[in-house]
């Protein structure tokens, strides 16, 4: 009987622990780390676009053009998506628009909090790139095996669009 009840107490012992392990950046209060917040300030600022228009629309970031118009600009430059805060991180997209189109996609910032993760998003963020220029929209497939990625690496490139004024 002894050893019954030793067995079961480190077994509740070990699930406690387990349960309480973090993997994330987050702190252990709930407040994210340093890594989310960079040199444009706090993190889920918004986005922002620095190019020429067409005329179609306006150039300053951040607006919503979804009223009236073709929603498509023929200006160049680049527009950088809002920060997408995920659970392992936060995520950024920066696109280059020419002639309306999207020519490049880069990821500004990925999670990297260990070695996981930065496996994950070497193998995710290509994939994720080609399949953006290729659909020109954030309509893209989850990679497998990096959902948490792929969906904020989602998030940020709308913002990003929707900053070029983009249809």
């Amino acid at each position: 009987m002894r050893r019954i009840t030793i067995w079961l107490l480190s077994t509740v012992a070990a699930l406690v622990l387990l349960f309480s392990y973090r993997t994330s950046t987050m702190g252990a209060g709930g407040e994210t780390s340093a890594i989310a917040s960079g040199p444009d300030g706090p993190a889920g600022s918004g986005s922002s676009w620095t190019g020429t228009d067409d005329g179609s629309g306006s150039s300053s970031g951040g607006g919503d053009t979804s009223s009236g118009g073709s929603g498509t600009s023929g200006g160049s430059g680049t527009a950088t998506g809002s920060v997408a805060q995920t659970r392992w991180g936060p995520v950024q997209v920066r696109i280059t628009v020419s002639g309306g189109k999207i020519t490049d996609v880069t990821a500004v910032r990925v999670p990297d909090g260990n070695h996981r993760d930065q496996e994950i998003n070497d193998y995710a963020v290509p994939i994720l790139r080609q399949e953006a220029l290729a659909a020109q929209s954030a309509r893209i497939d989850t990679v497998s095996g990096a959902t948490v990625t792929s969906d904020g690496y989602r998030e940020s490139l709308q913002s990003a669009i929707d900053a070029a004024h983009l249809k």
